[in-house]
């Protein structure tokens, strides 16, 4: 990822770590989906996990919860997203770590978890790779990531008014499952759908920000505000729902 948008994701998402856990029910519920699947994939407790965008640590907790003697370190880019886990679960090891250039190089962890994380990621394939490298034999990486029906509506409102949507483009479960399939044999995909309880394109764009997840594919440009009036027109008069299409995945080592 180049340097100066990964710069900006980690200073979106530093400053909204005052007030993510208000605006981020969606994210909650994945991580506790998550840790769910985990725990019943995985019945033999792990000894060490990692995590890779701890964000403030909705999903941490979870781990923690259901795995209270393992030794777990939680790892984000923006090092106040790391603070905010360290207050939320104290005990925990944390560390400032982009997750697509881990710092660890030996196969050292039982597990290996992330939610909605990859979908910032320049290039998953590779970090998939990376991430399997650091499995023990018989470890597990499971993750969450954005799949393609994300904010569908939003993106037909961005075509109704006929204007680019800044919107990264995420992998359907198809494509995800070739993915992991190239990394790994017995590779497991699963889906979900979340709805965003706010309504309209102003809290929407309230929702992006307040998590941090405003920064645009690489190359878009701000809209100037009529145009962005337009698609929030369009994105209301639809009905102004907001869909999360939510890709679960895991791959094991051996």
């Amino acid at each position: 990822m180049p340097l100066e948008r990964k710069a900006l994701i980690r200073s979106a998402f530093a400053a909204a770590a005052g007030q993510y856990d208000a605006h981020a029910p969606v994210q909650r519920a994945v991580a506790e989906d998550l840790a769910a699947w985990a725990g019943a994939a995985r019945p033999a407790p792990p000894e060490r996990i990692l995590e890779i965008g701890c964000g403030t640590g909705l999903l941490t907790a979870e781990l923690r919860r259901r795995w209270p003697q393992a030794d777990l370190t939680a790892t984000d880019l923006a090092p106040e997203m790391v603070d905010a886990t360290a207050r939320r679960c104290p005990g925990v090891e944390t560390m400032v770590m982009d997750g697509e250039a881990p710092a660890f190089r030996e196969a050292a962890f039982d597990m290996i978890v992330s939610s909605l994380t990859f979908q910032w990621f320049e290039d998953l394939p590779a970090a998939l790779s990376r991430l399997r490298g650091l499995l023990r034999p018989g470890g597990s990486l499971f993750f969450s990531t954005l799949g393609a029906e994300s904010f569908s509506g939003w993106r037909t409102a961005y075509q109704q008014a006929n204007i680019t949507v800044g919107l990264p483009v995420y992998p359907d479960a198809g494509e995800l499952r070739a993915m992991l399939s190239a990394i790994a044999t017995g590779a497991e995909v699963r889906e979900g759908h979340y709805r965003l309880p706010s309504v309209g394109g102003l809290a929407l764009m309230r929702h992006f920000r307040a998590i941090g997840a405003q920064v645009p594919h690489r190359g878009y440009r701000p809209l100037p505000p009529s145009a962005l009036r337009r698609v929030v027109d369009h994105f209301d008069r639809s009905g102004g729902e907001t869909l999360y299409h939510v890709l679960f995945g895991r791959i094991d080592n051996g």
